[in-house]
């Protein structure tokens, strides 16, 4: 079996081609919902607690031992939610679905938001909260969201930045570590890199680095293998490496990372569409595909105990009782 703890860097040959059929289990992360987009862009995006929660047990019994989750407002199911109590309804009836999952939380909300709302998940009690590492700039328009589904609104063109800084990031990873959740390190570019440095040199992180390469994006690095090659090439020794395209670009990139041993991140947050022209049925079905595709190239999928391992995780999911 391989080695759990096997870390390398991905994009050195050599080392690619000395565990070539025995790498690690795949870590498949769902990101289920995200924070802007929702039913009117799919209808099968979950809004309410109830509604991820059976979204997510579908992935987890799929193959999913992560899930990276948005919490949105009660009244205003567009909008992220800002207080604990509805962080703790959100984890809570995951939990219940889900008993093994790793709950990975958000800090990157929406564009309105303080840093003190952002950070109102961490005691929610997450085992993993996402931490961006560099500013997040985008266009591109959302479809009209007519009634009856609640909080309905116009066509609207999403134009916002946010202004991600180093001190911000600092007090983020400061909080993420007195309460013991371990940070999801997202780069969008190259430019991350010095970010997660500065994280190391500070003591704010700590080994085996759990980081993400978000490909696709708007203001990202583009979405081609010379670009993830180069950014995983910066990567400081025990990170683990973990992917998600966006659009018609999260099945190419993650198949990349399955192919080079890294981890992998699928889910409706990311791509509403299964294929060209084709809505996705659930994160199940996106969660589905990338257990074939992993098993395709003869890797197992990791249990939500290996990946808890491999991350140097608890063995023991956070209860909510």
């Amino acid at each position: 079996m391989a080695n759990l703890h096997d870390r390398w860097n991905h994009a050195d040959a050599h080392q690619y081609l000395a565990r070539v059929g025995r790498m690690p289990p795949t870590i498949i992360c769902v990101a289920c919902n995200g924070g802007i987009q929702g039913k009117e862009s799919n209808p099968n995006l979950p809004e309410t607690p109830e509604e991820i929660a059976e979204s997510v047990r579908g992935a987890y019994e799929a193959g999913a031992s992560m899930v990276h989750v948005h919490a949105r407002q009660a009244e205003f199911p567009t909008r992220p939610a800002v207080t604990t109590e509805r962080w703790l309804e959100v984890n809570a009836k995951i939990r219940e679905a889900c008993p093994e999952i790793i709950i990975n939380d958000t800090t990157g909300g929406g564009p309105d938001m303080t840093n003190e709302e952002r950070l109102q998940c961490l005691d929610a009690r997450p085992e993993v909260a996402s931490l961006n590492l560099t500013p997040d700039m985008s266009r591109f328009r959302i479809p009209a969201r007519p009634a009856p589904l609640p909080d309905p609104r116009p066509e609207m063109i999403y134009d916002e930045c946010l202004p991600f800084s180093y001190h911000q990031i600092k007090h983020f990873a400061t909080e993420m570590k007195a309460r013991g959740i371990k940070p999801e390190l997202e780069t969008y570019h190259p430019g991350g890199g010095w970010v997660i440095r500065f994280l190391i040199d500070e003591g704010l992180v700590e080994k085996p680095y759990w980081i993400q390469t978000v490909m696709g994006y708007q203001t990202s690095s583009l979405p081609t293998v010379d670009n993830v090659l180069q950014m995983i090439r910066e990567f400081p020794e025990d990170t683990v490496w973990l992917t998600s395209g966006i659009g018609p670009h999260q099945l190419p990139m993650t198949t990349l990372a399955t192919m080079l041993g890294g981890h992998v991140r699928v889910g409706l947050e990311d791509n509403v569409y299964y294929r060209r022209g084709e809505k996705a049925q659930s994160n199940r079905q996106l969660v589905e595909r990338a257990v074939r595709i992993i098993h395709e190239h003869n890797r197992e999928v990791a249990s939500p105990a290996q990946a808890r391992e491999m991350l140097n995780l608890s063995s023991t999911p956070t209860a909510y009782d």
